[in-house]
């Protein structure tokens, strides 16, 4: 009698047992199947005409890859000139304006210095010592010819000759410096001050001094621009690099106006910044005389046009940040409520990766380009609204 209560114990656990095993996998299935009914939306015939919903296959279109980015305005720097004097003086006079337009050779400063005076005379002295110089070392080198003078005689004069010749030409190239007439100085004509002339054409876009300041060799009085060479200068992050090559065509807009420009992609930069950025150069298509230096802009790299996988803007909704279709995946007949036959059709939502976009299409990089496939083209957020209505319901 024992052995049979303990034979009826372990039946009776083991019946237990199954039973909770099997409640438990019906739980399971039955919260798979919720889980899968929120990502399935169902509608009938009448309910697929009222919202006008259609379905079609994925189109492949070539559609032209972009890069937005933002740069700015620059001037390259051999056409980028600071105009400052050699040995400082007083600004005497000054013909420029921030924004004046200069031509190459135009006269647009005059500084003066009594300092100026004084090289201009030691000019004179050191060349009339070298005239002198030159003459008695021809004469020492006649005498030694005839062992007339000795050799230290000539060997004196002949140094004195040299260190005049290089103290004339030391003053001389200052003078040059200065823009001062050799000639003029050599007959007599000692000038107080120097004329700054324009090294370029272009633009003066600093006035850094005023008439009566004293200017120092270290100072900028001026800068100017040759803004015929402007380019533009785009910043791109690392990731994008691959796709930028020279000659491609970029389209920018100045922040302060609706105009479209376009330039080209002339010089990618060789290093990449602590901020993971590269900067890129662009001629520009044509020269501006609006534009400044300096101007910021947003612009749009375009990367070429490429064959992809697409569906129109409005057959891709957006919920919780992400980005989703519905599939069609086909119609059964069921009874209605009241016994009635109709017509159910079956939509699945699936998150998908969008990339390009253009012309009311984009391009789809996660999903099938089997033409068998169909997906919801018109009516994708009303079947988004039925889901998660139905959900909250639920």
């Amino acid at each position: 009698m024992k052995n049979i209560k303990n034979i009826a114990y372990i039946i009776i656990a083991i019946t237990t047992l199954i039973f909770s095993s099997c409640g438990d996998k019906k739980t399971e299935e039955e919260g798979e199947k919720h889980e899968e009914a929120a990502t399935v939306a169902e509608l009938t015939d009448s309910q697929v005409k009222t919202i006008g919903l259609t379905v079609a296959s994925v189109v492949g279109r070539e559609l032209s890859g972009t890069i937005k980015t933002t740069g700015k305005l620059d001037v390259p720097p051999q056409q980028l000139i600071s105009v400052s004097i050699p040995f400082g003086g007083i600004l005497k006079k000054i013909n420029l304006l921030q924004g004046s337009e200069v031509s190459k050779g135009e006269l647009i400063a005059v500084i003066e210095n009594p300092e100026y005076i004084q090289m201009q005379q030691d000019y004179i002295e050191a060349k009339s010592q070298l005239d002198f110089a030159k003459s008695d070392y021809e004469r020492q080198t006649d005498l030694a010819k005839e062992n007339v003078n000795a050799q230290k005689t000539l060997q004196q004069s002949k140094s004195t000759y040299n260190t005049l010749i290089g103290k004339t030409n030391g003053l001389k190239a200052k003078l040059k410096i200065l823009n001062l007439d050799i000639a003029s100085i050599e007959n007599g004509d000692i000038q107080s001050s120097i004329n700054i002339y324009s090294p370029i054409n272009g633009y003066c876009t600093q006035v850094n001094s005023n008439i009566g300041a004293f200017i120092n060799p270290q100072d900028v009085i001026f800068k100017l621009a040759d803004t015929q060479n402007m380019h533009a200068e785009l910043t791109i992050f690392e990731r994008d690099l691959p796709k930028i090559v020279v000659g491609q065509k970029v389209r920018f807009k100045l922040s302060n106006e609706n105009k479209e420009r376009i330039s080209t992609v002339s010089l990618i930069g060789r290093e990449i910044g602590a901020d993971r950025i590269v900067q890129v150069h662009c001629n520009l298509s044509s020269a501006d005389k609006d534009l400044l230096p300096g101007s910021y802009f947003t612009a749009i790299i375009e990367t070429g046009a490429s064959k992809v996988p697409t569906l129109p803007d409005e057959a891709i909704v957006n919920f919780e940040g992400k980005n989703y279709v519905f599939v069609y995946k086909g119609s059964e007949n069921v009874k209605s409520k009241e016994g009635e036959s109709e017509t159910k059709f079956v939509y699945d939502m699936k998150e998908v990766e969008i990339g390009m976009a253009e012309d009311g299409y984009t391009e789809l990089k996660n999903i099938s380009a089997d033409p068998k496939i169909q997906y919801v083209v018109k009516g994708a957020y009303s079947l988004l609204s039925k889901l998660k209505n139905s959900e909250e319901e639920e």
